[in-house]
């Protein structure tokens, strides 16, 4: 069996773009997709005109092509839309998400894996986010309908997901366990999907993609292997320094003088406890380099996940105007990367990385009127009535907390969803006519990134981290 040495992180949302994966996996390594929000960056994509006509060509290759006319026809402007004009935006996922999302989420996630895949035999992954819960189970089928070779999933627990994989190689019902507060014994919410009753129509043999599992400790690897409805192929050990959101510190909650929560000994994977399940695995967090490789391969792991040092990359998604904002800073050693324990909906710590014109700054975050129109990082909860509730804590606060939230949760909260495509380009414009920033995330390894940069450009490709993650 042969594993890739070094596996691309999945990053934010479309930062790990296709093309970014793509330019990885056709050097022999593994690219990663992100998964996070695709209906939007499709749809959003389509609205500006989808330059290059590279979703249009993989929207044509969809096995259901009455689904891409629909898409098409609803959402595709030629020239692009007015500049300040508003994208128009999807409806939230429920627990019963309309039949046009459910399509739109798994053809986005097919073209996406469908554009990394093109032109090469490399192997390709894409990632999710196990707190991003309702439009996993569509995204899942949508990237093995494009013949993906993994699934990396993290932030969570994600044990119905390899059972999930199994049963849609035969396109078979699958369901999973909607994580709802206020629940009693006995007293579940379940997501069910049924591929072929949305195509009702004859669908291609899918193969079974590898699954590995995003993991900080050594619990919950044992977890995963006894518990997971399905097959776990591997894990990626990530480590607090990683980029985006990390797992909190495990017992109570200690800050450092710059309220940034404190890990300890009871953080660490102990490695050679890991290699004696005998499981592929991957070390993940400021391993971004030459040396730390080499030693990683000694302990017995098959490689490393790198996101920091792609994420600023020419394939990636970030903007140019963010790269050439945040390289010279890197370079001359001002780039300031801070745990924010309080700025994700979800709880998890997440990584900001100071940047003026962005919701890092305080004065940005203040200008922005509390809204919630994507939804993608809500939690559930059980109404008085019994049907279940959606609620965010970066949405205004009197509906927050007239929904039962606390008070306490809505303290520094920040809107990820639009935040992370206004780091691609797709910043909504509000019906106040406020623009939406950026929020740009980063691992604590951004130190590399000068040794890649020739002839003081700020520019560099992903075959130049290969090359120089792997000696060559």
């Amino acid at each position: 069996m042969t594993y890739p040495v070094i596996i691309q992180g999945g990053m934010g949302v479309n930062v790990s773009s296709w093309k970014l994966a793509n330019a990885v996996s056709r050097e022999g390594q593994m690219g990663v997709v992100s998964g996070t929000a695709m209906d939007e960056v499709l749809v959003r994509n389509l609205q500006i005109g989808d330059p290059g006509g590279h979703y249009r060509r993989a929207l044509d290759n969809f096995p259901v092509p009455e689904v891409s006319k629909k898409i098409l026809h609803k959402f595709y402007i030629p020239d692009g839309k007015p500049e300040n004009e508003p994208f128009k935006l999807l409806p939230k996922f429920t627990i019963n998400p309309p039949k046009e999302l459910q399509e739109i989420t798994i053809a986005a996630n097919f073209a996406e894996v469908f554009l990394a895949k093109e032109g090469h035999d490399g192997p390709v992954g894409i990632n999710f986010l196990d707190k991003i819960f309702f439009p996993n189970i569509f995204s899942i089928y949508g990237a093995m309908l494009a013949g993906v070779d993994y699934i990396i999933m993290g932030a969570g627990l994600p044990l119905e997901v390899p059972g999930v994989m199994d049963k849609f190689t035969t396109h078979s019902e699958a369901s999973m366990k909607v994580p709802v507060k206020g629940v009693t014994n006995g007293d579940s919410f379940h997501l069910r999907f049924d591929p072929k009753k949305l195509f009702q129509t004859s669908l291609p043999e899918l193969k079974r993609p590898r699954f590995l599992g995003i993991i900080s400790t050594l619990i919950a690897a044992n977890i995963l292997l006894k518990k997971s409805t399905g097959k776990v192929d591997g894990f990626i050990i990530e480590t607090h320094t990683a980029g985006g959101h990390n797992a909190p510190p495990r017992g109570k909650m200690v800050m450092n003088d710059r309220m940034e929560p404190v890990y300890g000994d009871r953080d660490r994977v102990d490695i050679e406890k890991m290699s004696a399940l005998d499981i592929p695995f991957w070390l993940a967090g400021s391993y971004g380099t030459p040396e730390k490789l080499k030693a990683v391969l000694d302990l017995g792991a098959k490689g490393i996940q790198v996101g920091t040092v792609f994420a600023f990359s020419d394939e990636s998604g970030f903007t140019r105007s963010i790269k050439d904002k945040i390289i010279p800073k890197i370079i001359n050693g001002t780039a300031d990367v801070f745990t924010d324990p309080k700025c994700s909906p979800s709880g998890f710590p997440f990584k900001v990385v100071s940047l003026e014109g962005s919701v890092s700054e305080n004065d940005e975050y203040q200008q922005r009127t509390r809204t919630c129109d994507m939804g993608y990082l809500r939690s559930f909860y059980k109404k008085e009535d019994g049907t279940l509730g959606y609620r965010c804590p970066a949405e205004p606060g009197t509906l927050y907390i007239k929904k039962g939230g606390k008070p306490e949760e809505l303290e520094g909260r920040k809107c990820l969803c639009n935040a992370l495509l206004a780091n691609i380009g797709l910043a909504q414009r509000q019906k106040d006519g406020y623009l939406e920033m950026p929020l740009v995330t980063a691992g604590d390894d951004i130190g590399s990134i000068p040794q890649l940069l020739k002839n003081g450009g700020y520019t560099y490709s992903a075959k130049d981290v290969l090359e120089y993650l792997l000696g060559n």
